[in-house]
């Protein structure tokens, strides 16, 4: 087990949790990748007794999937940094956008999912250009 603790981008929303590092997953669904604005989203899973609201309150927005299973996510309402998805009513686990653990480096996936909805290219990130730093914007 692994104590981390996180923030939204603009510092309103913190918290603490406790995790197990080998539950860090990727999602390829396509609700991660709109509610991302990426091609997919890494989180790390957390009992409901193991995370902790330190500041501030988040947006709640229930999504409801195709199949009709119902996720609340989480959101900063002044920056928009997205902060867990849960069930409704009464979480049992809570999937921390890992973006938002100060301890993101430690949390490396074991897992993916909905790979049936990945993007080609995820795939073989290795074979596209790389920067170390941002390059000069170019059309």
């Amino acid at each position: 087990m692994m104590k981390i603790d996180g923030a939204c981008h603009c510092g309103s929303i913190t918290y603490e949790a406790t995790v197990d590092s080998g539950k860090v997953g990727i999602c390829h669904c396509t609700d991660c990748q709109t509610l991302s604005g990426s091609a997919f989203r890494t989180f790390v899973l957390a009992a409901r007794d193991d995370f902790r609201l330190l500041t501030g309150q988040p947006t709640l927005y229930v999504k409801t999937a195709q199949s009709g299973a119902q996720r609340t996510q989480a959101f900063c309402p002044e920056c928009g940094t997205p902060i867990y998805s849960a069930a409704p009513n009464e979480p049992r686990v809570y999937s921390i956008r890992a973006g938002t653990v100060r301890q993101r480096h430690a949390l490396v996936p074991k897992s993916q999912i909905w790979c049936r909805s990945a993007r080609s290219w995820v795939m073989d990130l290795g074979s596209i250009e790389r920067s170390d730093e941002q390059p000069p914007l170019r059309l």
